[in-house]
């Protein structure tokens, strides 16, 4: 079973308890918004900017209902996982460099996980590390 498969919280209402949270954390800036394929929140903290994508489903002919829950099943989740990662680093367990890093946005405007998940890969698969950040690309 998916987390918050049958909330009936609405989008709106969880995007902004993100905001709330990220708040009471020490954010200082927040923006999100949204497509028909996702939904974006970014935010900075600690001196960086940190962005989650979320993938929506599909519109799916006849099944409007459906998709509405899944698509607020996602927003609760995301909630989650960042209240969770924040509540790590508050209470000692990890830090916030370690708990949000991919999602940390680089100069080039891509994620630390887009950059460096293809070179991790060619790791794997070649057995030679990547180049440093920056570096090589």
């Amino acid at each position: 079973m998916t987390y918050a498969s049958s909330t009936s919280v609405p989008v709106d209402r969880t995007r902004s308890e993100i905001e709330k949270t990220l708040t009471r954390f020490g954010a200082t800036k927040f923006a999100s918004g949204w497509d028909q394929l996702g939904a974006t929140i970014a935010f900075e903290a600690k001196g960086r900017y940190v962005r989650f994508i979320l993938p929506l489903p599909v519109e799916i002919k006849g099944a409007g209902k459906r998709r509405d829950q899944i698509v607020r099943a996602r927003w609760r989740a995301l909630l989650l996982c960042i209240k969770a990662k924040l509540e790590a680093c508050e209470s000692g367990i990890s830090n916030f460099e370690s708990e949000f890093l991919a999602h940390v946005i680089l100069p080039t405007g891509e994620t630390v996980g887009e950059h460096l998940a293809p070179r991790l890969a060619d790791a794997y698969s070649t057995g030679k590390m990547p180049p440093l950040l920056g570096s090589g690309s």
